[in-house]
């Protein structure tokens, strides 16, 4: 049985700046008020392709805190330098990802790399926050640096369709991230007038974001930029493509627990939330510079 859809919304209509590098478009939490279909994820910042003209200063967000969730950043176009407090540092370039765990607490930034930055050029990303449930929200910090080239994939025989599963399992096929509670993470190419059907737990929350390209979704139009959620019922999943297409496929197992945020701090009560600006305020997160 096909998942239902229950909603197909378009692009937010204007982006904002994240620091000075990341120009986005906020669905959720700030463009949409969808928490209940979404969860286990809690943003979805989509930095269409955008061109930065040459800089000798590097763009990007300086450092700042997390903790009690994830982040997930996919490289499309350009490329993302990272640091944090953990002692973790890497470049993604298109098709990579940064999985970082802040759990008990941890600083980063990020930015621009240094010869993309130099040279300009067009940039395009997608970062996700994806929530811990209570009994993980205090682990370690941890840094997961998924290159493509190790990201495991579904080619179509015809080679019309690839999809990098990057969490969760595409086909009995398991994705290269490590993740604290069922989450799918996939992203689809695929060509002009290709199908491909797949399915996911019924239970899951599902969504789809059109990144480029004209498709059909479970039978119903989907343009560029359009986002996708479903219904909790059924499991298939069918796309048809109407042109070329890039897609985020996101599903996950819904937790099922308060939710207390403060800006970059997700936690389950606001007596927790106090407790983690008096352990960033005294120190507790480590040095960053």
């Amino acid at each position: 049985m096909q998942k239902k859809i229950a909603h197909l919304l378009k692009r937010p209509p204007q982006p904002g700046m994240v620091g000075d590098g990341f120009r986005v478009f906020n669905y959720y939490p700030s463009g949409y008020n969808i928490r209940n279909y979404v969860s286990p994820f809690l943003m979805l910042d989509f930095g269409a392709s955008h061109y930065f003209p040459p800089s000798e200063k590097v763009r990007g967000v300086d450092v700042h805190p997390h903790r009690g969730f994830e982040t997930v950043t996919i490289a499309l176009k350009g490329a993302v330098a990272h640091h944090d407090s953990a002692g973790n540092s890497g470049i993604i370039y298109p098709g990579d990802v940064q999985w970082m765990t802040a759990g008990s607490g941890v600083l980063h930034k990020e930015y621009h790399e240094e010869n993309f930055s130099k040279s300009g050029g067009e940039f395009e990303m997608i970062q996700l926050w994806v929530n811990l449930p209570k009994v993980h929200k205090m682990t370690k910090p941890n840094y997961q640096e998924l290159s493509n080239k190790n990201i495991p994939k579904y080619i179509s025989e015809d080679k019309t369709i690839n999809v990098d599963i990057i969490s969760g399992n595409f086909n009995n096929q398991l994705g290269a991230a490590k993740t604290f509670t069922p989450v799918n993470l996939f992203l689809i190419d695929i060509k002009n007038n290709a199908e491909l059907n797949f399915s996911v737990p019924e239970n899951h929350n599902s969504s789809i974001l059109i990144i480029n390209g004209n498709c059909e979704i479970n039978h119903q139009k989907a343009v560029l930029h359009d986002f996708i959620l479903f219904e909790n019922k059924g499991e298939e999943i069918f796309i048809k493509s109407t042109t070329d297409c890039k897609i985020l496929f996101l599903s996950g197992e819904p937790i099922h627990e308060p939710i207390a945020q403060y800006g970059p701090f997700v936690m389950n009560t606001q007596q927790e939330l106090r407790e983690a600006f008096d352990d960033f305020n005294s120190g507790k997160f480590g040095i960053l510079n």
